[in-house]
């Protein structure tokens, strides 16, 4: 497999690392609901195009509290691989879960996680040392200390050959031809709660132009403009 081979659901597998609220909380590279929109997203691409998700946390109960309840929703029966070491391939667990996808084909392991200048370069160094796994770092689902922290850790990782990606390129790229339609429906659902400006002109153009009806369940009545004094006009 080469990393001039685009990204498939068959190819793929995707890894996150520590979306908990702790460490959430010390992110400043992204605004922290961007990020978590991003990465609800992208876990949501994955359960859409059936991609293995491995879920990996740190130091749950003791400082980094529970994995962000939207990301549990999507995957209500995923394991949760409880680790101590920052890095996540110190833990065999986490090896174990990545070796079962690549047997499978799925040596393009896609990443997503916090903080990126600490759990995802470890990891993502670690991994790709051992292994021949390609690995895929989705930037604006990750997040670090500062921008700088951010930044570089990024331009680290790529001079490693890691291969930086945005999640919303991910889902895309999963889906590569409109006319599938078996995912068609569930991409676009994922593009209008999550992809803002993108999302906002696809219910545009669907009721606008296509004439679609509103997937708002509002049942109010629209009333007509009356301008002001018109009333007090007529008296």
């Amino acid at each position: 497999m080469s990393k001039t081979e685009v990204l498939t659901p068959e190819n793929s597998q995707l890894i996150i690392i520590d979306h908990q609220p702790q460490m959430a909380f010390g992110v400043q590279s992204i605004d922290r609901q961007t990020l978590k929109n991003n990465v609800v997203g992208l876990a949501k691409s994955a359960k859409v195009f059936g991609v293995p998700t491995v879920i990996t946390t740190v130091e749950t109960e003791a400082f980094s509290g529970h994995t962000y309840p939207e990301i549990l929703d999507v995957f209500p029966d995923a394991p949760l691989l409880e680790r101590s070491s920052m890095n996540s391939w110190d833990d065999q667990k986490v090896r174990d879960a990545l070796a079962k996808n690549a047997a499978e084909g799925r040596t393009k392991v896609v990443v997503a996680g916090l903080w990126t200048e600490v759990c995802n370069t470890t990891f993502a160094l670690s991994c790709a040392n051992d292994t021949d796994y390609e690995i895929y770092m989705v930037a604006d689902a990750s997040g670090g200390t500062s921008v700088d922290a951010h930044n570089y850790s990024m331009d680290r990782m790529t001079q490693a050959g890691i291969v930086p990606m945005t999640w919303q390129q991910v889902l895309l790229e999963w889906q590569r031809d409109w006319a599938k339609r078996d995912t068609y429906d569930a991409v676009m659902d994922i593009v209008r709660e999550h992809s803002g400006a993108y999302g906002m002109g696809v219910d545009y153009a669907y009721t606008m132009v296509h004439k679609a009806p509103s997937r708002s369940l509002h049942e109010g009545e629209t009333l007509a403009p009356v301008p002001a004094g018109a009333k007090l006009a007529a008296e």
